[in-house]
């Protein structure tokens, strides 16, 4: 064996590292670092280099917004950066798996241990992790740049990938694209871009969140932004400020959205300030609209949300246990499509705190995710579907708990805050099982259970044990058929 193995791209020769029976290649630039005359501005290619560059380290991480924990910031700007982890640089004609780290349109590391391929490489995949520009940076709209950067990122990852993929054992006509939350989110975006589609043959989605914005609201969202900054809401603008200085900015923007939700409506009520524009050019209409309009055709497409989704965040913002009436009142008012006494019927013993996080866990999350999964399907894909059951005794079935159960990555920071330490031997029955749904599908197509489809509605139910069986939040699917989620729009 090679003492380090070495790979040929298309750019130059990368060194990586030997690493759990795995060949790991980290921080490998797909794009210029968006920085002078670059930044907010769609990628640019990335010049040859002579010699060997070394692969041994994590690119820096994108600039990070948003509450909670975040990566530390640096002032190296060469974010747009991949991790390659392959079973063996010379095999050929292996499934590839793209990762996109975009948790909420605003934090993700390839760096994150949560993220470590080695588990799903040992099991054939090529896995590439993949860095975008995230927040400000990546989605603000800005007069004299181009809307949804961070896409346009994830794309020109991707035609890295096409070009380069096979050097590292990986097939390039067999690459499925992949993600949670704002990940998600933009997977769900790419099927729907005409240059993406030809990039990938299949797509993962865990927990679509329903975030798209209008031009007019994000023009708003850009004001305050640049009001806070005190400088213009242009490129030129923002471009003299430091990246750090506008993402904690971002941050601040998002505690203080309550402040504008008047204006603001449902974007305010989420503490969430910058998603994908409805741009009318990359994204001319949300994925749920694109797909029922056929204007995009249908893919094999694995879908998956969690039953407990807004348990995270009420747990983590210290508020379960205290909602009131006025709260689940306010959430039905905010977040529930058409009449709001349609959940009241549907969920007639529901408590006031199951009422909240019924409706929370709809809007965000769960009901994106299906009707994404029912809108593939009738546009001629193929849907599968699950919904995470194995709950922990703190967070119950809560958003992202599935990620490090994919990864196998139980013992990373958020595995054990997840799922507890040692991690229960039911948690690892269903990372196994969810683990190798991922590569079985990757490889074939089919995660080993029946597809989701109008009539039986299949959904496997992912606990000790699991099983499969009808879709099981169909009380709320009702409510919400038809009624896809709307773009953020001003009052």
């Amino acid at each position: 064996m090679q003492e380090h193995p070495r790979v040929t791209t298309a750019e130059g020769i990368v060194e990586g590292r030997h690493r759990g029976g795995t060949a790991t290649f980290r921080g490998i630039p797909y794009a210029q670092p968006p920085v002078g005359a670059l930044r907010f501005a769609a990628p640019a290619p990335v010049p040859r280099w002579d010699g060997v560059r070394p692969a041994i380290d994590f690119g820096p991480p994108p600039p990070q917004s948003g509450p909670g924990p975040k990566a530390e910031s640096s002032d190296d700007a060469d974010w747009l950066t991949v991790t390659v982890c392959t079973p063996d640089p010379g095999r050929s004609g292996l499934p590839v798996l793209v990762w996109i780290s975009c948790g909420g349109y605003m934090a993700g590391t390839a760096a994150d241990p949560m993220f470590d391929p080695t588990s799903l490489a040992t099991e054939g995949l090529v896995v590439v992790i993949v860095q975008c520009r995230m927040g400000a940076e990546g989605f603000a709209l800005l007069d004299g740049a181009p809307s949804n950067r961070g896409l346009l990122d994830q794309i020109a990852a991707l035609e890295w990938i096409r070009r380069n993929i096979a050097a590292f054992g990986g097939d390039p006509e067999a690459v499925t694209i992949a993600g949670t939350s704002g990940g998600a989110g933009s997977v769900a975006a790419l099927l729907t871009i005409p240059g993406a589609r030809p990039l990938f043959r299949r797509a993962i989605t865990h927990s679509v969140p329903g975030l798209h914005i209008t031009p007019a609201l994000a023009t708003e969202v850009t004001a305050a932004l640049a009001e806070r900054l005190g400088v213009a809401p242009t490129a030129a603008g923002f471009a003299d400020v430091p990246p750090q200085r506008l993402a904690e900015e971002v941050t601040a923007l998002c505690a203080d959205s309550p402040a504008h939700r008047e204006r603001w409506g449902r974007l305010a009520r989420l503490g969430i300030v910058v998603c994908p524009v409805i741009d009318g050019d990359l994204v001319p209409q949300t994925p749920w609209e694109a797909l029922a309009d056929g204007d995009a055709a249908g893919i094999d497409l694995l879908v998956g949300h969690m039953r407990d989704e807004f348990r995270l965040f009420s747990v983590m913002m210290g508020v379960r246990g205290t909602f009131t009436e006025a709260d689940a009142a306010s959430a039905l008012e905010v977040f529930a499509p058409g009449d709001p006494t349609a959940y009241r019927a549907a969920y007639p013993d529901a408590t006031v705190e199951d009422m909240v996080e019924i409706v929370f866990s709809d809007a965000t999350f769960r009901m994106p995710s299906v009707l994404l999964a029912e809108a593939n399907a009738a546009a001629g894909g193929t849907s599968f579907l699950f919904e995470m059951c194995w709950e922990s005794e703190v967070f119950g079935a809560c958003h992202s708990i599935d990620v490090p159960l994919a990864f196998g990555t139980l013992d990373s920071p958020t595995g054990v805050l997840l799922l507890g330490e040692p991690a229960p031997d039911g948690a690892r029955a269903v990372s196994d099982e969810l683990l190798h749904a991922w590569a079985r599908f990757c490889a074939t197509g089919d995660p080993g259970w029946p597809r989701y489809d109008a009539d039986r509605r299949s959904t496997r139910l992912l606990g000790a044990p699991s099983r499969t069986a009808p879709y099981p939040e169909e009380r709320s699917r009702r409510i919400w058929q038809g009624r896809p989620p709307a773009p953020f729009a001003p009052a």
